[in-house]
């Protein structure tokens, strides 16, 4: 069975993820994504009602044009979880596909929105529910398997697509957790089960956002321990405490909002995307926050939130907010801006539990949205936070545990992939052979 990769976004940037694979006459699609940056840096777009071609110029949404050197038929959209960076694209070329769109409870939910926020397609792909540990068939002779992972956001996975000729192993993106805050574990024992069959790998396809860092990742449960010191530290003080985080993370969100009633102040989730993922997550059970607990997404909701707390106390509440990339229109940088009711005191805390995302475009509005609130008087605690990547550790025993016969570094540029191409070669992977470093628009042949 001829096998074949189209690496076609997410091999030049991290961002807009989207990967097919062809075997024989069936081919799975994995993940379409979105460049944030690439739509941040304009000012007041709206990605809804612009065309697909128009963010494929913008170097928004990956350019699937390459889908036509490919001789088959989709039988699958697969988005891995629920990140902008791997969903974004799927209601902008979603539709270009006749295939379901399968993925894990939470992810389809995101998924669902993305669709019916979208004014410019009619997206009417088939959504199909699986969850980790489950299997559907691919054509005759293929079968998607799911296996659980923890990254920073719940239900994701990697998908694993077996064909006569070995496992393909989509790894996008995930550390080795083995105490998570929410959900299961990292399911290795699969892992390892996979790479020993007698079929084996034919390809690993992985995460390399953390490549060039030695170590392993921590576990999520240090994160939470972290954070909880450092809200029990802020337990006597008497004025304003604000925490930014990743919307979408929300093991994170459940433990911000534990440990501010702890030190006796009332959580408020503020911003769109805040209560579009806090609220998802909620509804579907994938998380048990408090029943009376507001979050606030519409501008004059938000703003109606900001001047209760003024009214009733800053000094009993604490607000959690969008914002912690120094995004120009979310809650933090509109606060740093003097824009909103909350007035920032001199003294007045801002809980940053979340890293900068390394690209030069999330660096420099971070950069501006800590000087804002530094002259406003804010007082920042910093990367109270772990990523959800693999460090170089955690990338040997993957190695060790799938045994691939061919690897392909993603979701980095050429300079990100470098680590990873050292660590491939300490363990015998030879550029050219069967270490694979390409770049958007390519096809990889490998049976």
């Amino acid at each position: 069975m001829e096998i074949e990769i189209a690496t076609i976004g997410g091999y030049e940037e991290v961002g807009r993820q989207m990967t097919a694979v062809r075997a024989g006459d069936d081919i799975v699609v994995f993940d379409m994504g979105l460049n944030l940056s690439k739509v941040l840096i304009h000012d007041n777009i709206r990605t809804e009602g612009m065309h697909s071609l128009d963010l494929i110029d913008m170097d928004a949404i990956p350019d699937d044009r390459v889908m036509s050197e490919l001789e088959g038929d989709v039988k699958a959209i697969v988005p891995t979880h629920g990140h902008l960076d791997h969903v974004g694209a799927i209601s902008k070329l979603g539709h270009r596909y006749d295939a379901p769109i399968v993925a894990t409870p939470f992810t389809i939910e995101l998924v669902k929105e993305e669709i019916s926020d979208e004014d410019k397609f009619d997206v009417q792909n088939d959504l199909q529910v699986m969850n980790a540990g489950e299997t559907m068939s691919i054509g005759e002779r293929c079968e998607l398997e799911f296996v659980n992972v923890t990254h920073s956001i719940i239900d994701a996975i990697n998908p694993v697509l077996h064909t006569p000729e070995g496992a393909v192993v989509y790894g996008l993106d995930k550390r080795m957790d083995h105490t998570p805050v929410l959900g299961d574990p990292i399911d290795m024992k699969r892992f390892r089960e996979i790479g020993r069959e007698d079929e084996g790998v034919l390809c690993y396809i992985e995460d390399c956002t953390n490549a060039n860092k030695k170590g392993r990742t921590p576990s999520e449960a240090v994160a939470r321990s972290q954070l909880e010191d450092v809200m029990y530290s802020l337990e006597d003080y008497d004025g304003g405490i604000v925490a930014t985080t990743f919307s979408s993370h929300i093991a994170r969100v459940k433990s911000i909002v534990e440990f501010a009633q702890e030190i006796g102040r009332e959580p408020v989730l503020l911003g769109r995307s805040m209560e579009q993922y806090s609220g998802t997550a909620d509804r579907i059970g994938a998380v048990d926050l408090p029943d009376h607990i507001g979050m606030y997404g519409h501008r004059k909701s938000v703003d109606r939130a900001f001047e209760r707390i003024m009214n009733e106390g800053k000094e009993d509440y604490l607000p959690v907010v969008t914002g912690h990339q120094g995004e120009p229109r979310a809650m933090l940088t509109r606060m740093g801006r003097g824009e909103t009711t909350f007035e920032l005191d001199e003294g007045d805390k801002v809980v940053f539990s979340a890293g900068i995302i390394p690209e030069p475009t999330n660096e420099g509005q971070r950069y501006q949205s800590e000087q804002l609130l530094r002259m406003q008087g804010a007082r920042i605690y910093d990367d109270v936070h772990v990523s959800g990547h693999l460090r170089q550790e955690g990338h040997y025993e993957m190695l060790d545990a799938l045994q691939p016969q061919h690897v392909i570094p993603a979701h980095q540029d050429m300079g990100g992939f470098s680590g990873y191409v050292d660590l491939a070669g300490n363990q015998g992977y030879e550029l050219g052979r069967d270490l694979h470093v390409t770049s958007n628009g390519n096809v990889i042949q490998l049976v």
